[in-house]
């Protein structure tokens, strides 16, 4: 059985004009997945989304003046590239989640900039939510709890920021920027995270900055994180939860060393699914 992997050559933007190397990333590591588990892994087109989808969780006037380029985006610039990239990215997360959602397995998508863009405002590299979009998608097609397990070093403000102001409440979202306990104490305490979720769906947002040498980050050992994600996904299977995962912030000079976390999410992944 193969991994679908819901990528397209559109939501890969290079030059963006910022410190942020993620909107380039997803080519980066597709091509090096292909070369590594070509075996494992199918690539799949997704569904790109638009006005319609986006204003579900954000302000439609914000969405519009985005799309337009009327206003800068999450890397601060109105790039018109970035914007015609966006549909394919958060596009990218729903196809997979769908997937998962109907097959109650799990899927990939390589996409990253969504977890700090909130109902009326995009920051910090994030321009759309696309974690929320999924959800409120996944709910549309009868997920009644979703679950947002956001492992990026930094907190998903924005992500509460729209569940706060559209009351949304079919979302459990767990953010590990924001928890205050060591990393060792999140770690031993995150099957029970997991358990109590009580989710139809898990949106597993595996951040690549919460690396200790990560210039931005600065908290897991190369070990800590293959825990992290193994953890995630031997609940998922055993638990039968389906489970979507997508990439999030990594900022090591060296991208490669970004890549190679991301490599290790997926090869946990397999071991499960």
């Amino acid at each position: 059985m193969s991994l679908r992997v819901y990528y397209s050559e559109a939501q890969s933007v290079s030059g963006n004009e910022s410190f942020s190397p993620s909107a380039g990333k997803p080519a980066q590591l597709v091509s090096q997945w292909k070369d590594r588990w070509a075996d494992r892994l199918e690539f799949v087109s997704p569904e790109p989304v638009g006005l319609e989808e986006f204003s579900l969780v954000h302000d439609r006037a914000f969405v519009e003046a985005i799309l337009s380029c009327q206003k800068p985006n999450g890397f601060g610039n109105c790039s018109k590239a970035i914007a015609d990239s966006l549909g394919w990215t958060t596009g990218s997360l729903v196809s997979a989640a769908f997937h998962a959602l109907e097959t109650g397995g799990a899927a990939c998508s390589p996409t990253s900039g969504f977890h700090h863009s909130g109902h009326r405002y995009a920051f910090g590299f994030c321009t759309f939510n696309g974690l929320m979009v999924a959800a409120a998608l996944a709910h549309r097609r009868g997920a009644t709890r979703v679950g947002i397990l956001d492992c990026d070093y930094h907190y998903g403000d924005g992500t509460d920021n729209i569940i706060e102001i559209l009351k949304i409440d079919y979302v459990d979202h767990l953010s590990s920027g924001i928890l205050t306990c060591s990393c060792q104490e999140f770690l031993d305490s995150l099957p029970d995270k997991l358990e109590r979720m009580k989710v139809d769906l898990l949106i597993y947002q595996a951040g690549a900055d919460a690396h200790i040498d990560d210039p931005l980050g600065g908290w897991m050992t190369t070990q800590q994180m293959r825990e992290r994600d193994r953890a995630v996904f031997e609940h998922c299977r055993k638990a039968g939860v389906p489970v979507v995962w997508n990439l999030a912030g990594g900022y090591q000079k060296d991208i490669q060393l970004v890549l190679d976390l991301h490599h290790m999410t997926m090869e946990e992944c397999l071991r499960f699914f």
